[in-house]
């Protein structure tokens, strides 16, 4: 049985954070996440891929944001307990809980914060025969390692963001990209439109539209797909297939916890502190929903600072807590470790 404060069901970026903030309380805390390693989908399906919108931070890596999260909350020595999912959930008489995980694991803490980003997902695979096949063989339905794209022929598929970010992207690194879409119009941010319009002009990316894959040939690798473009076949040669449909989000097991579920989120009591219909238990980041809500992280990190609040007032009844910014006030690791602004030299000038 592994006790803490707060038991963090999710390693994302946002469940990460609330390790720090809860530190900052003096509340332990420990992560339950099903991925082999923390970060969610910033480790999972995008590592190498640069964020805008982090304050402070013009344009970072998704993996840097992860591992800078991990160097953040070090000092507050958080537990990990990676690839096992969370399964079960009871309420103890003294209203805290025990959660299983899939491998038998057990939990007890006095509070929940469910950060579990989108979920467990899947990738939106096009009905193409064969297609399972081909997966690893040339089919990737994410981009982990561009590098494994270098000066290799990449066909994508697909009409928004991710299709469009990644065709930009891989342009400097593939040898070939071609970018494939049933319709002639994509439903992306303008810019990204813009971007691969001029790649087109220069030679970069080739735009196959409107078109669709309709199959996959190869031995034992992809070599070349199908296309069905304005009525008409042909074949085009490549050596991988990356098909960028979207994901299918679930919540899994937690959907059996008698939380309100709201088109696949958990609904939350955003007019305070992000807890959910049952008392203890919290949602933060994307995986919740209330009105206004929006899937950013940094919406996601002010949600776990006031979850960990409220999760100290329920930790510590009747006990009051004074914030204290953390110029002033430093912050004090676990581990012996404190981080403080230098103090001011008192000192007569004659």
């Amino acid at each position: 049985m592994i006790k803490t404060d707060i038991l963090i069901i999710g390693a994302g970026p946002t469940g990460l954070f609330a390790v720090f903030e809860a530190g900052l309380l003096k509340l332990k805390c420990h992560i339950l996440d099903a991925l082999p390693q923390p970060g969610g989908q910033l480790s999972e399906l995008y590592p190498k891929k640069p964020i805008y919108d982090i304050p402070g931070f013009p344009e970072v890596l998704a993996g840097d944001l992860v591992d800078g999260l991990m160097e953040q909350i070090k000092q507050f020595e958080p537990g990990f307990t990676l690839g096992e999912r969370a399964e079960t959930i009871e309420k103890q008489e003294d209203g805290s809980f025990i959660v299983t995980s899939n491998k038998g694991k057990k939990f007890h803490a006095p509070v929940i914060a469910i950060a579990g980003g989108l979920g467990s997902f899947e990738p939106r695979k096009p009905l193409i025969e064969d297609i399972e096949f081909y997966e690893d063989k040339g089919v990737k339905y994410f981009i982990k390692n561009p590098e494994k794209f270098r000066d290799k022929r990449v066909v994508i598929a697909g009409g928004g963001d991710s299709a469009l970010d990644w065709s930009i992207f891989l342009a400097n690194v593939a040898s070939e990209v071609t970018l494939i879409h049933r319709r002639n119009e994509f439903r992306g941010a303008l810019d990204s439109v813009e971007k691969v319009q001029e790649l087109k002009s220069a030679g970069k990316i080739k735009l196959i539209t409107p078109a669709e894959v309709i199959g996959i040939n190869g031995a034992e690798h992809v070599e070349s797909l199908d296309i069905e473009e304005n009525g008409a076949h042909r074949k085009i040669e490549t050596d991988f297939f990356i098909p960028l449909f979207g994901l299918t989000p679930k919540l899994g097991p937690i959907a059996d916890w008698g939380l309100e579920i709201e088109k696949n989120a958990i609904k939350v009591n955003n007019a305070l502190d992000y807890q959910t219909n049952i008392p203890g238990i919290f949602a933060i980041g994307d995986v919740n929903t209330y009105p206004g809500k929006l899937k950013l992280i940094l919406c996601g990190f002010h949600e776990a600072t006031l979850m960990c609040q409220a999760a100290y007032a329920i930790i510590n009844p009747g006990k009051k807590y004074v914030l204290k910014y953390t110029t002033v006030s430093g912050v004090d690791g676990f581990d012996g470790t404190r981080k403080e602004a230098p103090k001011a030299v008192v000192k007569a000038i004659v």
